[in-house]
């Protein structure tokens, strides 16, 4: 079942000159900082890696979480103050889990003036079926929303599905590649599906989790958990959150240190061949000795 809702122009506050997804924000300093911040940098992962088409439309997936909300909300700011051309249209894929509150999102949206479309799939009965008992579901619940998720953006004309992750969902990524994938790699900001006719992009690549949980409870944001299903995300991520987050009370910003150094990669400082040729690697100006003749070679 699918509903499409297409809101018109957003409501005006004349106090306020705002989104209506801004309303009713905290006047406080620090919340100020924040919501400045969390726009900012936004704004620098959207212009660093070339995410904007200009007259694109970005299908905005919208769980309910903190994170998303944060996103919606960010990016409406930023289309609000002329500073983002493309259309946005929000999606929350109704996935089956128990308890799931359908009717939250639809009247958050509306009330918002933000347009939007609800698609109802009972992925979670798929995932019950396939999973084992007493392994968790995520990773299957992802591939399949995933695939809704592009089915629904090629539907609605759009050329990008524009995902809420934050700088600490792509940091521990890159942990738990390291620690158990034997690779460095994390989720990029921004990347083509294999199919090659969609963008996936990350706007939230900069900002910090907290920054987004502290932006969505002070706004009042309807929060959904994410753990209707029973189901937590695998041990190994936890145990790398767990990690850093001592990490953090030990060194307070080495979260924001190691995140700078993804930004900062230097191949021939690393170890792989196909990355840089190391076997072609010359110098440039080369004296030998008398005795150079002499030196014996490795065998």
């Amino acid at each position: 079942m699918t509903a499409v809702c297409g809101i018109g122009p957003p409501m005006l506050d004349d106090l306020d000159d705002i989104h209506p997804l801004f309303h009713g924000a905290p006047s406080s300093a620090n919340f100020k900082k924040l919501r400045k911040r969390i726009v900012r940098q936004t704004r620098e992962a959207i212009e660093s890696y070339g995410m904007i088409e200009r007259g694109a439309r970005w299908l905005v997936c919208l769980s309910g979480g903190k994170d998303s909300y944060t996103l919606l909300a960010v990016l409406h700011e930023l289309k609000w103050r002329g500073l983002l051309p493309v259309d946005l249209l929000a999606c929350n894929l109704d996935q089956g889990q128990p308890n799931f509150p359908a009717t939250v999102l639809p009247e958050f949206l509306e009330k918002m003036g933000v347009e939007h479309r609800i698609e109802y799939q009972d992925t979670y009965s798929i995932v019950k079926d396939k999973v084992p008992a007493g392994r968790t579901y995520c990773a299957l619940c992802s591939r399949l929303r995933r695939g809704n998720l592009y089915r629904i953006a090629r539907e609605e004309g759009c050329s990008a599905v524009v995902l809420g992750h934050h700088r600490d969902d792509i940091l521990e990524t890159f942990f738990m590649n390291l620690f158990h994938g034997g690779r460095l790699a994390t989720m990029p900001p921004k990347l083509v599906n294999e199919e090659g006719d969609l963008f996936v992009y990350r706007p939230l690549a900069h900002v910090a989790e907290a920054d987004c949980e502290k932006f969505a409870k002070s706004m009042n944001y309807p929060i959904i958990p994410c753990d209707l299903c029973g189901s937590q995300d695998g041990l190994q991520r936890q145990q790398v959150k767990q990690i850093l987050d001592q990490w953090e009370v030990n060194s307070p910003g080495r979260r924001q240190v190691m995140f700078r150094a993804l930004t900062n990669i230097r191949p021939s400082h690393m170890m792989d061949p196909k990355l840089f040729d190391f076997a072609g690697l010359m110098r440039s100006c080369v004296e030998f000795e008398e005795n150079s003749d002499n030196i014996p070679r490795l065998r």
